[in-house]
């Protein structure tokens, strides 16, 4: 008789109060950044904060009025342009993210120092771009503009992305220094290595592909000792062009050592290829 297990997902109403209470915190938490640790240290680290930190120092412009400015056409450019809906999350991010700036523009710098205030800055920024993302968002800009970009002349969404970025840290390298453009990369960077950790966290787990003389018995260590699922592909050997089964199997971090030594008592000829696996789904990971 096969158990059937009735799974209990959040319920639509209140996942969907959950996503805006995401892009509410995260653009809360990326204003902050702006203006206690980018702008007072001109960090332009690309997207349109960084323009509005630019034009802040040249014309004076309130960065908040700036982004509106920017954020609103886009949003509206690509509905038009691209020919499709963003959604009311990305919107209320597109709207929100200058008024948060707004409110908080007279709160007093964390630091003077552009390295810090690159590093921290950057943190932040990832962070709240990350629980921002979290609620399946965006807060618009130089998002959309990439997206456009990428329409008309068909380079790679990233690349589109990159060059965006790459032009408005180049401004800011002109406008302010050499050494300003440098901790504006180093905010960029910080950006992006902290939005992939909250999205994917600490969870690295290990995809492993075993090929081996004594398919059996490694399936059942695998099996029984790891206590991990094994799936069998059926290939052949490019030299040999004999017949072989391949093992894959997804272990913890903490499990690989242990698998691989209970594959080498089995085998000490086998060959093992692991790879990093981040956010695996599945029974005995991730609901």
């Amino acid at each position: 008789m096969i158990k059937k297990y009735k799974r209990n997902p959040v319920p639509y109403s209140l996942q969907q109060v959950l996503d805006y209470l995401f892009v509410l915190i995260g653009a809360f938490f990326v204003a902050v950044a702006f203006n206690v640790f980018l702008l007072p240290n001109n960090i332009a680290s690309g997207g349109v904060a960084g323009i509005s930190t630019i034009t802040k120092s040249v014309f004076d412009w309130e960065p908040s009025l700036v982004q509106w400015g920017i954020n609103i056409p886009l949003f509206i450019a690509g509905v038009l342009i691209l020919g499709k809906n963003f959604g009311a999350k990305t919107l209320v991010g597109t709207v929100v993210l200058p008024f948060y700036v707004f409110l908080t523009r007279n709160v007093a710098p964390a630091t003077e120092d552009p390295l810090l205030g690159a590093i921290f800055g950057g943190m932040i920024v990832g962070l709240g771009l990350g629980i921002v993302f979290k609620g399946k968002a965006s807060t618009g800009g130089m998002d959309l503009a990439a997206q456009i970009l990428h329409k008309f002349t068909g380079l790679p969404l990233g690349i589109s992305l990159a060059m965006i970025d790459g032009l408005i840290v180049l401004t800011a390298t002109i406008v302010f220094s050499v050494e300003q453009g440098l901790y504006a990369l180093i905010g960029l960077f910080i950006t992006s290595r902290t939005i992939d950790f909250v999205q994917v966290g600490l969870n690295t787990s290990k995809n492993v592909m075993v090929i081996t003389d004594q398919p059996d018995q490694v399936r059942q260590v695998l099996l029984k000792d790891i206590d991990r699922g094994v799936t069998v592909f059926h290939g052949s050997g490019g030299y040999t062009e004999e017949d072989r089964k391949v093992l894959m199997c997804v272990v913890g971090q903490g499990e690989f050592s242990k698998m691989t030594q209970a594959v080498k008592q089995i085998d000490p000829h086998a060959f093992v290829v692991a790879m990093n696996a981040t956010e695996v789904l599945g029974e005995g990971f991730k609901k």
